[in-house]
């Protein structure tokens, strides 16, 4: 068994210490910031962690009504330009803390009058350092380059800062590691269905809304363990144009869980399907499943707003699955290392 798939099985403990070692210290620092006149959030991440701040887009806009932003870190380090970002809360996310260009721009934040918080997995990293607060993940030493723990981590950090900022408690947090638990049942099911995309090296990852960012790690966890040349879109965005690349048998990967954006992802199951496409759709809809050429039956129905963790680990089981059947290590990618440094 890989690391990869051994860190994944990892994600239910690892969101339930998270959830209770920062409680306290989340409720203390949403208090301090709410004495502030925060006008924007801004959010700067790379690789995995990106897509962890993808999903803190979308769920700190939709519980504070504050505009959040992702920064353009080459605006800092290759322009060398300084923002007005007096009123601004600046978040940095990092697996290891250690990412340069993401430091700079919480450096020039800091400097030019905003809130910066962290959320990394290492207390002790230059990013905590330079933090006004550090929220620690509580995934432990992850030594597969492919980042698992790390990313639902970050995405539960997430959450409990909507919610304290909301003034909303924790209680609906604590089902989420139980989610987790169930998606991980799912790992002995699929492998036949994994053995169908033994020669796949190329396909599209569609998500909307919180499961957005679903797509896009599930994508990049292709293209870093499986070298398959995965793009992914929003239902909508794909519509306008990228559909085109479709054709019968042509793999379309869906995140589709209950909510508001379940009638559009439904709809484009119902097209793909009308072109033949090799649609896996993940879900708990019985609605939207029949539409599937194959599907991961998601065990519990999942609240929208709670979706993206449980949603996002058959993901990664499948992306650890189809890189050991074609003979390929997560672990070791080539050309890669644990701890990316960019500027």
């Amino acid at each position: 068994m890989s690391i990869m798939m051994r860190e994944i099985a990892e994600q239910p403990k690892a969101l339930e210490r998270t959830l209770r070692a920062e409680k306290a210290h989340m409720l203390r620092v949403a208090a301090r910031l709410q004495k502030h006149d925060i006008r924007l959030i801004v959010l700067v991440a790379r690789g995995t962690s990106d897509n962890a701040a993808l999903f803190g887009r979308y769920l700190l806009e939709m519980t504070s009504g504050v505009p959040v932003s992702m920064s353009a870190p080459s605006i800092y380090t290759i322009q060398h330009r300084r923002l007005n970002l007096r009123n601004a809360l600046v978040i940095g996310v990092s697996q290891s803390g250690e990412g340069p260009d993401i430091n700079t721009v919480l450096e020039s934040a800091r400097k030019g009058g905003a809130q910066v918080l962290a959320i990394t997995n290492h207390r002790d990293s230059t990013m905590a350092q330079i933090a006004q607060d550090t929220f620690v993940t509580r995934a432990g030493l992850e030594r597969s380059v492919a980042a698992t723990k790390t990313y639902t981590c970050q995405l539960m950090i997430f959450h409990m800062l909507a919610a304290a900022l909301g003034n909303g408690g924790f209680e609906s947090l604590h089902r989420i590691p139980e989610y987790a638990e169930g998606a991980l049942s799912l790992r002995q099911e699929m492998e036949p269905l994994v053995e169908r995309y033994r020669f796949m090296d190329r396909c599209v990852v569609v998500g909307r809304g919180l499961n957005y960012a679903s797509a896009y790690e599930m994508a990049l966890k292709l293209m870093e363990t499986c070298y398959v040349a995965a793009e992914r879109f929003s239902s909508a965005d794909f519509l306008h144009g990228p559909i085109a690349v479709v054709q019968q048998d042509f793999p379309v990967i869906l995140f589709a869980p209950p909510g508001l954006a379940f009638h559009d992802m439904k709809a484009l199951a119902r097209k793909l399907r009308s072109i033949q496409a090799d649609s896996l759709i993940i879900s708990s809809e019985p609605g939207i499943l029949r539409y599937a050429g194959r599907a991961i039956r998601i065990p519990a129905r999942v609240p929208e707003l709670y979706s993206p963790i449980p949603y996002i680990i058959p993901g990664q089981i499948f992306a650890a699955m189809l890189a050991a059947l074609k003979g390929l290590s997560p672990d070791r990618p080539r050309g890669l290392k644990k701890v990316t440094k960019t500027l």
